[in-house]
């Protein structure tokens, strides 16, 4: 091919590639525009390839997608942000196809290409192209149309600004219900780009309009913009507008609406003020705390903790606490796991005698609940009502409870319990630890459940680094080392796993008297697993003791382990060979 055809090359390709019947060609070829373009150059990409890419549309939803997406940071390759209108024509057609994710990405690319666009470019081509997809014929430009005004409205001029906002009124009436979700999805973005004078009186126009729609998936999305409008608008407007609203919607005959008011309503109470969230959202609250559908009363439990910070401790507790012990006996299992999540969070709010008085039996209700779930969420928690009541009163109340969880039937819940033992061994000291939970430690080792052993051999670990050494050598490393001789092969695994965690925290000496002849014992045993582990541990203790220690009893061991009859002891034990040689050369 001659030198002067060189630079049609990558658009035959291109071309001959986005016609291809083979999707995946087309769809490397359009993740390759950004190359194409830098070979075809600013203007020749302006006149030929964008064209050629408006034209090209019917085609996999897949190679749209990727098309729409490419547009979005293509303003460099059209030379620069003077140019950026060309690349709106082929941007609006993807608005308006059926594909839902190709029309968001094309709307996201739109927003990206417009937000880097000239004022007056603006005025003379993107707002033509929101007026264009606001009248379209088919909803879906209608849909994409919401999606831009936040970009365009900035920088139109009066008249147009009105014509806007007129427009997103008839958006917001549309036939579709799919066209009054998008601009109830939309409003809180249009509405912090409008002036103040108009906010109150448009703006809450189309806000009624969306509150008062029969469709519930255009009211839930109404809810959204409730915190998002709370926000722009004075606090007396707030009241004015969106309390009543909120009210409503709390009682709405549709329990998907009333579930989103449960999401939100704790945002809300600081745009409205403290006075009008006592009288007004503290009742809404309780009633949806109180509703007759599971989900409503799950989406209430679980912000009961945020809902509380903004009120003061008496009315929480006058209004709010007896929902909750309701709650805490909930019929179903849901409810009572999102109460149990955030229920802990509480007792900072309310202070420690209301956490004794009231919210202790609450949780000791939750740690005997029959459901693993909700036994696991106040498990987690615990460090938060530990830094309110004390550890007196904790391990009084609570600890009874732990030890009866630390042999639960459900693995998960035996887990998590493992996952708290080192926060509560650091709260509760080594005097009480030794006397309540240290036997417990050591049985986990002997779990059924491996995930269990590894966090147990895990546990130990992270004890002797709370209690140090000295503890370890007379709590720990005794009864670890007594388990090397169990019948079972996977227990003695366990400890060599315990064995390689302790050595870094115990140091050279500890790990070469005690924890180095039971490792070379156990490369005896008759179960290549277990040989191969040894060879595992050893290999991790060459950095931990002395040189000599290494040659004179490491070596020897792993040699000999290094002529096992089984293939993986070998490769183990030869891997761990070449590690001492690694440290041999290096030093």
């Amino acid at each position: 091919m001659s030198m002067i055809d060189e630079p049609l090359y990558p658009i035959a390709v291109l071309i001959d590639e986005l016609k291809n019947d083979d999707i995946q060609l087309r769809l490397n070829s359009i993740r390759r525009l950004s190359t194409i373009a830098r070979a075809l150059g600013e203007e020749r990409t302006r006149k030929e390839l964008i064209p050629f890419l408006s034209e090209n549309n019917d085609d996999d939803d897949e190679v749209l997608l990727a098309m729409a997406e490419e547009l979005g940071v293509f303003i460099p390759y059209v030379g620069g942000v003077e140019y950026a209108h060309v690349l709106l024509p082929p941007l609006e057609t993807l608005s308006s196809v059926e594909e839902t994710c190709v029309r968001e990405k094309a709307v996201e690319s739109l927003c990206r290409v417009g937000s880097q666009m000239k004022e007056s470019d603006l005025v003379d081509h993107f707002i033509p192209l929101v007026k264009r997809l606001a009248a379209g014929e088919w909803f879906t430009a209608r849909v994409s149309a919401c999606g831009v005004f936040h970009i365009a409205y900035p920088s139109a001029p009066d008249m147009l600004k009105t014509e806007l906002r007129s427009l997103y009124t008839q958006l917001c009436q549309d036939d579709m219900p799919m066209v009054r979700r998008a601009a109830a999805t939309n409003l809180g973005k249009f509405a912090a780009t409008i002036e103040s004078a108009h906010l109150k009186t448009d703006i809450m126009s189309m806000f009624d309009d969306l509150t008062q729609d029969d469709q519930d998936s255009v009211r839930l999305l109404a809810v959204e913009g409730c915190a998002a409008l709370g926000k722009l608008l004075e606090p007396q407007d707030c009241v004015q507008h969106i309390l009543p609203v909120i009210v409503n919607f709390s009682q709405d005959k549709s329990w998907r609406v009333r579930y989103m008011v449960a999401n939100q309503l704790y945002e809300l109470c600081e745009a409205v003020g403290p006075e009008p969230t006592r009288t007004e959202l503290v009742p809404a609250y309780v009633r949806l705390l109180r509703d007759n559908e599971a989900e409503v009363r799950i989406a209430a439990a679980g912000k009961v903790t945020k809902f509380c910070r903004i009120l003061n401790p008496e009315i929480a507790i006058q209004h709010i606490l007896p929902c909750v012990k309701e709650l805490s006996s909930d019929s179903s299992q849901h409810v009572r796991s999102a109460l149990a999540s955030v229920i802990m969070g509480m007792a900072p709010v309310l202070g420690k005698d209301a956490t004794i008085e009231h919210l202790l039996p609450i949780f000791l209700s939750l740690l005997k609940d029959e459901f693993p779930d909700v036994r696991l969420n106040i498990i987690s928690k615990l460090d938060q009502v530990n830094q309110v009541i004390g550890i007196d009163l904790l391990s009084q109340s609570l600890l009874p409870a732990i030890v009866e969880l630390a042999e639960d039937r459900h693995w998960r819940v035996r887990l998590a319990i493992i996952e708290y033992i080192p926060l509560l061994a650091s709260q509760l000291g080594v005097g009480f630890f030794d006397d309540k939970l240290g036997a417990l430690c050591m049985q986990w080792l002997q779990d059924k459940v491996h995930s269990i052993r590894d966090a147990a051999a895990n546990n130990l670990k992270r004890l002797a680094e709370e209690f140090g050494p000295e503890w370890a050598m007379q709590h720990i490393v005794p009864q670890v080392l007594e388990m090397i001789n169990n019948p079972h092969y996977l227990y003695r695994m366990t400890i060599l796993r315990a064995v390689s965690l302790l050595a870094p925290v115990m140091g050279s000496e500890i790990t070469c008297s005690k924890l180095l002849p039971v490792v070379m014992t156990a490369s005896k045993d008759r179960v290549p697993n277990i040989k191969f582990n040894v060879a595992k541990v050893l290999q991790s203790l060459i950095p931990i003791v002395d040189q000599s220690v290494v040659e004179k009893t490491i070596r020897p061991g792993l040699v000999e382990l290094s002529e096992d009859p089984d293939v993986d002891v070998r490769f183990f034990a030869n891997q761990a060979l070449q590690s001492i040689d690694n440290v041999m050369m290096s030093s």
